[in-house]
Formats: structure tokens, sequence, C-alpha cells
């Protein structure tokens, strides 16, 4: 239960203390501003509560925003501040300081929740303040002002406003136009019915499951109907996160959920396609595993320029950038460019709608060159503005690219040997180890000079971790590593040519892949990286990459299957058995709520 300590003069026919409860609060009446003190202090701090002024008017849903957020420790409207435990100190020592500073008498005119928001403000406090846009919200200082504001209120419609924010800022074309309109609906269904975005999500995974399974029959009926199932996963999809934003539903488990659902329903019909195509006679699993591969390293190539740049200060004033932003200008040009990066959902219609009118091969080849295309395009944008702008890469910024390197046992021993300083060469030792070990798997297939290069891989991986990634390219070198590591599994797998090794490589890829996301995924909500040990029992990926090429190269073509497997089932249990372990925990110890408001993935 929450508290609201409602001050000042009571307001006859006021709506306060209804919107209030309507809101989950529980009702505390302060006859001044000491007495507002002492009511606070019996609030059991593990409470969020809040400070309202009776003579607050405006609309709920503007309460609603300034008041019940999860993801902001202190918030606040005109006319009301609120803390979650994280903030109760602070607001706490700033209710403190204005009942000293006012004597602790009721003040007729001043209100107590903005003299305390000031407080909070001059103590450095970071006061959360919501973008109220058409919604009202204000604390009027007569009778005049108060019949103004309350027309004003009856003027806007807060339901539609609260409807219409629940819809994502930015997204994609098809998001925005062919499913936002109506699934924000859905969304408003499932919150009417006490549905949490958990749920809905779940929904979603289990949806694009049973495409995934339907795809699997190999039959047209079949992709006929996973096509359609993966549509209306996308529209769950959608739902979980407009839920999120319409109810204030925030989470640090669902925000990991959604995240790591995705992933997960895009890739099991990789295979679903992939088995389906396997029952008509048709081998496309190289195919499959190349889509997760490339889809993957471009999303690696988004985090890493993101990490690399969020902390930069500098301003971007590379002719890239200038160029982008006159495009920009010209609104036709918007949605063509976040088209052509194929988004999830422009990617998932494509696959959704290809499925259901042609065959898997073809699927796959048109998301292949579709996912290329986009990967070059930004790649090559990223590496443009990297090399114009001059930004000065933080600590910060350069170990998040160390986690995300996923650097183990090998090149950390290696890296402490290697001699002398500081080198502007960390990118182009990870393209030539990555060219060197793929090229040739590519080349001499399952053998010792796969053993050799990969052995020159693991040294130039090291060499390009000896020192922080700093460098203006740097944040190239995550990706590169990725490429490097799931292409070798694919090639050598291919290579292998017998039934069996290629699922093999799909099922191991997909745990390392796991494990590389997850990664982000704390990253992202500020809760660190993965804990040393999970590092070195997975073997960091330049020690999978050598186990890889060394067990291709000793083993039978069936035996190297066999070892794949097995590789794969360890590595899922033990990332996946701590993922799970540590967001639970979060979501338990109360972590800051977080919801991903950016590019569509």
């Amino acid at each position: 239960m929450s508290t609201a300590i409602l001050t000042g003069q009571p307001v006859p026919g006021s709506s306060i203390e209804a919107d209030l409860r309507s809101l989950g609060f529980d009702i505390r009446t302060a006859t001044d501003a000491a007495d507002a003190e002492t009511l606070l202090a019996a609030v059991p701090g593990d409470q969020r509560v809040a400070v309202v002024d009776t003579r607050f008017v405006g609309h709920r849903h503007a309460l609603r925003l300034g008041l019940t957020d999860p993801r902001f420790p202190l918030a606040a409207v005109p006319g009301a501040v609120t803390a979650q435990p994280a903030g109760r100190q602070a607001l706490t020592r700033a209710m403190a300081r204005e009942n000293s500073a006012s004597g602790g008498t009721a003040l007729a005119v001043d209100s107590l929740a903005d003299r305390i928001v000031t407080a909070l403000d001059a103590d450095g406090g970071e006061v959360h303040r919501p973008e109220l846009g058409s919604l009202v919200a204000v604390v009027p200082a007569d009778p005049q002002a108060r019949n103004e504001a309350r027309q004003a209120v009856g003027a806007v419609d807060d339901e539609a406003v609260r409807l219409k924010s629940a819809v994502k800022a930015r997204d994609g074309f098809f998001t925005t136009f062919c499913i936002s309109p109506y699934s924000r609906y859905l969304a408003r269904w499932c919150a009417g019915r006490g549905l949490t975005p958990n749920q809905v999500t779940t929904a979603s995974l289990i949806t694009a499951l049973i495409a995934a399974g339907c795809a699997a029959t190999g039959t047209r009926g079949g992709y006929v109907a996973a096509g359609l199932l993966l549509l209306f996963s996308f529209v769950l999809d959608c739902t979980d996160g407009q839920l999120a934003r319409y109810s204030l539903q925030y989470s640090t488990l669902g925000a990991w959920l959604d995240a790591t659902f995705d992933r997960a329903k895009e890739y099991a019909y990789y295979a679903g396609l992939a088995l389906g195509a396997a029952r008509g006679g048709d081998d496309v699993w190289a195919l499959a595993l190349g889509a997760m591969v490339l889809q993957t390293c471009r999303h690696v190539v988004d985090f890493s320029f993101n990490e690399a740049n969020a902390d930069s200060t500098a301003a971007n004033t590379s002719p890239t950038a200038a160029l982008s932003g006159r495009l920009d200008s010209v609104g036709w040009t918007v949605w063509v460019r976040r088209m052509i990066v194929l988004p999830i959902g422009e990617r998932w219609a494509m696959i959704a709608v290809l499925t259901a009118v042609t065959t898997p091969r073809v699927t796959f080849s048109v998301l292949l060159v579709g996912c290329a295309f986009a990967a070059t395009y930004t790649t090559a944008g990223r590496v443009l503005r990297s090399l114009t702008r001059k930004a000065r890469r933080t600590d910060r910024a350069a170990q998040a690219l160390a986690d995300l390197a996923d650097s183990g046992p090998m090149a950390a021993a290696l890296a402490r040997l290697l001699p002398g300083g500081p080198r502007p060469t960390a990118t182009l030792s990870a393209v030539v180890g990555a060219v060197f070990v793929t090229l040739g798997a590519w080349m001499w297939g399952p053998s010792w000079w796969v053993v050799l290069m990969a052995g020159a891989y693991v040294l130039l991986s090291a060499e390009a971790v000896e020192h922080p990634l700093k460098g203006s390219l740097d944040w190239l070198v995550p990706p590169v590593f990725r490429a490097a590591e799931y292409g070798t599994v694919l090639i050598l797998a291919a290579k292998a040519d017998v039934n069996g090794a290629l699922p093999a490589a799909f099922g191991l890829v997909a745990a390392v892949a796991y494990h590389h996301y997850d990664t982000v995924y704390r990253i992202r909500g500020n809760a660190g990286s993965p804990p040393a040990w999970l590092v070195r029992a997975v073997g960091g990926q330049e020690g999978r990459t050598l186990l890889v090429a060394a067990s291709a190269a000793v083993l039978t073509a069936r035996q190297f299957t066999v070892a794949l497997t097995v590789l794969a089932v360890a590595i899922a249990l033990v990332v996946i058995a701590e993922s799970v372990r540590f967001w639970v925990a979060a979501h338990r110890a109360g972590a800051p709520s977080v919801h991903d408001e950016g590019e569509p993935a």
C-alpha cells in the first residue's frame, strides 16, 4: 500500500482524495507542516509515500504519471511530490528543512509539496518531472484560478492522452501504422482485466513457439498458420510495452523478459523453419544459422556503438551527422531510413509473409540479403561518425566494451604477458584475427591448420583487449569477436558434412548468444557485468573458438557433432541458470525499474 499525505486547507468538492485512492494510495491528512512530518515518519520505510496539496486541480493521469511511476526514486508534478524507498531519506530531510523554516505552522498560500521539491533540488536530488503535455496539474491561488483550471481539465480527455502516450514515441513504420493503431486498445483491455505486461510477454512467447511448431510441420497449411501466428505474436509484443506505459507497470524483470523473449522467439522460429524445410527434403540449417549470426552481430554493433558514445559530451558535428540531420528534416526520408534497417516490425512482417507464400529457403535468402544491407548501411554510417567526431571515451564506456568483448582467461593471461604501452591497434588486431580463423576454417575445414589459425586468433584477441578500448573505432571489437566465434562454428559445422552438425551448431550459437545478450541487458540496466566465474566457466570467446577448432580437428564428424551438442547444452544450462538467478534476485531486491524506449530491435 502507498500512502498520500494531504496538506493545506481542504477544498469543498475536490476530487483529490478519490483520485488518490483510485491510484492505490491510503490517505492521511495533515493539519500543518509539523503534523505532515509526523505522518511521514509513521509511514513504513519500504512503502511509497506522497505529499499532495489538497488544492491540487488536474487530471488523474497527471497524478498517475507524477506519483506512481516505479522507475524514479523521486518524482513530482505541481502540487505533489512522491518518494520510493530509495528516495525516502532525501524526502525526509527536505520535509524537516521546510518544517523548520515555517515553524511547523500551516501555510495558506504556499504549497508544502512544491516547497519540498525546491528543497530537494537545492540538495542536488534528482526529481523526475514527467512531461504532461496537454494534461493539467496546478495549485490555484484563488477561486477564479480554480474555476479556470477545472475548465481546462474538462477540455482535455485524459484517457485519450493516456492511450496515446502508451505508444512508443519512436518506432518503425510497420509498428507505427499497422500495429499500434489497434494494439493500444488491446493494451487497455488487458489493463481493465488486471493482466500484467509480463503475462502478455509470456503469451507472446508461447504464440511464437506455436508458430515455430507450425512451421516445423513443413506443410503449406503449417507455413500459413506460422506466418499468421508470428504476426499475432508481434502484436502481443507491442501490447506488453504499451500496457506497461498505459498502467506504468515497469519492472527490471519485465524489461529483461521482454528483451530476452524477443530473441528467443525469433531464433526459435528460424529453427522451426529449418525443421520444416528438412521435412520437405531441403536442408537450410546453414541459412538459418547464418541468419541468426548476422542478426546477433547487428545487435552487438548497435549495443557497442551506443555504449561507446553514451557518456560523450562532445557535439556530433561530423559531416555524416549533418547529412543525417538534413535527411530527417524531410518527412518521408525519416520513415524510409527506419524501414531499410529492418527493425523488428518490418523484419517479422517480411518473415511472416514470405513463410506463408514461399519456401523456407526463399525466406532465409531474402532475410539474409535484407539484414546484410541493413548491417552495411548502419555500420558504415557509424564508422564515418566515429572517424570524424572528436569524442573521448570514458572509463565506464571502455569497461562496457570490455564486458561486451567477453574475453576469457586465455586472453587475460596473454594480455598480461604482452609488452609495450597502449597501441591504437585494437580493432585491427581483432579484424585480422577474425579473418585468420574464419578464412582458415573456410579453406581447410576441420584440420590442424584451423587450430593454428585459432591460436593466432587467441593471441590477437589478447592484444586487442590488452588496454582499455578507448579508440575511435574500438566499439567494433565486440561485434568482430562475435562474427569470428559464430562464423567459425558455422563454417566448421558445414564443413563436417554430416547430418546433425549444423543443428548442433545452431544450438551452440544460440546458447552463447544468450550469454552475450544477457551481458548487454545487465549493462543497460546498470547492473554490472556477468560474474567473473561465469566468464571463466564458459571459456570466454577466444577459448570457445579454440576449443571448437581443436574438436573439429581431433574428432570424427559424428563425434564433432556430439561435442557441439554437449557444449551447447552445458553452456545453456550454466548461463541461463545464472541469468535467471540474477534477474529474479534483482527484482526481489527492488532494483530500479527500467524500460527501453530506444531504437526498435
